[in-house]
């Protein structure tokens, strides 16, 4: 691990504790074991610190998350609904990414606060938004979909889903679930993907 990702897991582990906002760039470069100048030789400024954090855990989350390459994605034998849900159980192991999601949870009790945290989500929600079309315009190519309003359609599929998984997180850290996000996707998103597919199925 270099000293970047040093600063990166002491900042996450701190902002779990104390809230992104509380936590100082002396704290962190006390908990990393230097002085509070090494840490500009890594990132400017403390804004640079989280988007860096972001990007990284993102990556890294994704690296240990399964993947469909596009020439497997839409296969024959593959109904509409399976397509979707494997899209979203995908998605779900993305999140349930240990790090991804105590990072989530610092973003979601400060996103009404933090521009930062808000400027992270709403780049989240962009992309689900994008790759929910890209997804939509392959379904529509293989047959699979209709061709009607595919854009209107993606967006409310991804924002459905995206409320969805926020609620499946509350439940989590009200201890009302032990359901873990990887393990198993929830009833109602099943549900809604399968009334969804009764909608859109070509």
């Amino acid at each position: 691990m270099n000293r970047r990702e040093e600063i990166i897991y002491a900042t996450l582990e701190l902002a779990s504790e104390y809230g992104l906002k509380s936590v100082s760039l002396s704290q962190i470069a006390d908990k990393v074991g230097i002085r509070k100048p090494s840490l500009y030789n890594h990132f400017k400024s403390k804004e640079e610190l989280v988007k860096s954090m972001y990007t990284f855990l993102r990556e890294k989350a994704k690296l240990g998350s399964s993947t469909t390459s596009q020439a497997d994605a839409f296969p024959e034998d593959k109904s509409l609904a399976q397509i979707l849900i494997d899209s979203i159980s995908t998605y779900f192991s993305f999140l349930s990414d240990e790090n991804m999601m105590k990072f989530f949870k610092v973003l979601y009790s400060e996103r009404s606060i933090s521009p930062v945290a808000a400027q992270i989500m709403l780049d989240e929600t962009d992309r689900m938004i994008s790759l929910t079309k890209n997804l939509f315009y392959g379904l529509v190519v293989h047959g699979k979909m209709k061709n009607e309003n595919v854009d209107t359609a993606a967006l409310s599929y991804a924002m459905t889903v995206h409320s969805l998984v926020d609620r499946q997180m509350d439940l989590i850290t009200a201890g009302q679930s032990d359901v873990h996000m990887a393990a198993e996707l929830p009833k109602e998103i099943i549900e809604y993907i399968q009334w969804f597919c009764k909608q859109m199925e070509a």
